[in-house]
């Protein structure tokens, strides 16, 4: 399971150190696409194809089932972090997140979130006014 908060920030040539904790979870390789709130989503190989299952169950003949998978898909790039446990963003994953230099790494249970810095501390700041309410409402999920 992935948790925890880390800072870093890229080095020049647009690589991320993923923190040693997080990176033997995610494996050798794993796969790094377009999240949502404009933060990348980061996968290990065996949650990807569990994901990768549930989507191919969408229905084609939706427009928004179709728009979702291929932007989905389309941004997704297979990752190997090199000796030094670095991987490459690629310049489309930093543009769409925002990302410039300074990141926030997250855990969110099965994947990994890579967040630009100041996009993930406005939001946090938005969640945390509403944490009680939010906690609320999960109760509506079961939870």
């Amino acid at each position: 399971m992935f948790m925890g908060e880390f800072q870093h920030a890229l080095d020049s040539k647009g690589r991320l150190f993923i923190p040693a904790r997080l990176r033997e979870e995610l494996g050798e390789r794993f796969i790094m696409t377009r999240g949502l709130d404009r933060c990348l989503f980061v996968y290990p190989l065996a949650e990807w194809a569990t994901l990768e299952r549930k989507l191919k169950e969408l229905p084609f003949t939706r427009s928004e089932a179709r728009a979702f998978v291929r932007f989905f898909f389309a941004g997704a790039t297979e990752c190997q972090p090199d000796n030094q446990g670095r991987v490459l963003i690629p310049p489309s994953l930093r543009s769409y997140a925002g990302i410039e230099k300074e990141t926030s790494i997250i855990g969110v249970s099965t994947r990994v979130e890579i967040w630009s810095q100041q996009e993930w501390e406005n939001y946090s700041a938005k969640v945390r006014d509403n944490y009680a309410e939010l906690a609320e409402k999960m109760v509506d999920f079961g939870i």
